[in-house]
């Protein structure tokens, strides 16, 4: 019978430390934070010629860190396992354009919004188009069955062409067959300031005109290290530092 209690209490503890261990997931002992990132979308995040990882995402989670005086360390980790290994505590955070929906916060803490990644106009350089707001009267290409196609659909005097992939809109765009693109701003910005053939082709022009926000992922429950990254989102954003960093990777 004491054998039996004291393998209990033993287990129990082994519950207790394992309970812990998936709500502060894998902090070292020098109390870095490990940020996961699928590093395949450019300009958010992506690795570079140096094989470094870069990207909005990258600079924004790197000033948020230095706000809220945490050290980080960042991992590459494909999209499709992103989720679960945050949940089984192989990182601490997830910062990757992940898009706050109600179904993922049942699951996950998320940070307050970072960005408006909605949907935005991509236009030829010389266009005299200015935002969503001026495309009456013109041709605008979107991929079949998004949220740029929809959006189009509710204009009044807008010509929606539809695209199998979004490419072959830019593609249209840039051979003067469309007169503009909606697509998501990320999107709009790898084609239009990224990529070598089209950056001195096009521009983006007004402001996202949908809502779709990104935010910052920690597990469960873990409110003291949530409470950190929205301390120090809270001082990039007063300070403008997120509006630098669209700027720079964004526009």
């Amino acid at each position: 019978m004491q054998k039996i209690v004291h393998r209990s209490i033993t287990l129990l503890v082994l519950a207790v430390l394992v309970a812990t261990s998936l709500v502060t997931g894998c902090q070292s002992s020098s109390g870095t934070i490990v940020v996961a990132t699928d590093a395949t979308w450019p300009p958010m995040e992506y690795v570079d010629e140096n094989k470094e990882i870069v990207g909005y995402d990258i600079d924004l989670m790197k000033a948020v860190a230095e706000e809220a005086g945490i050290e980080i360390e960042f991992k590459n980790v494909a999209w499709d396992g992103i989720f679960a290994g945050l949940a089984a505590g192989e990182y601490d955070v997830v910062i990757s354009s992940v898009t706050i929906t109600d179904e993922r916060k049942e699951q996950y803490d998320f940070s307050d919004p970072y960005i408006n990644a909605g949907q935005i106009v991509v236009v030829q350089a010389d266009s005299d188009i200015t935002g969503p707001e001026a495309l009456a009267g013109h041709v605008v290409g979107a991929q079949i069955s998004t949220t740029g196609a929809f959006a189009i659909q509710e204009m009044e005097g807008v010509e929606l062409k539809e695209y199998d992939e979004v490419g072959l809109a830019f593609e249209d765009l840039v051979a003067g067959r469309i007169d503009a693109v909606v697509c998501d701003t990320p999107v709009a910005a790898d084609f239009a300031l990224q990529r070598e053939e089209y950056k001195a082709v096009l521009k983006i022009v007004g402001d996202a005109f949908t809502d779709e926000f990104y935010g910052i992922l920690v597990q469960k429950g873990n409110s003291d290290l949530l409470a950190k990254i929205d301390a120090g989102l809270d001082a990039v954003q007063a300070a403008g530092v997120d509006k630098e960093l669209e700027e720079k990777w964004l526009r």
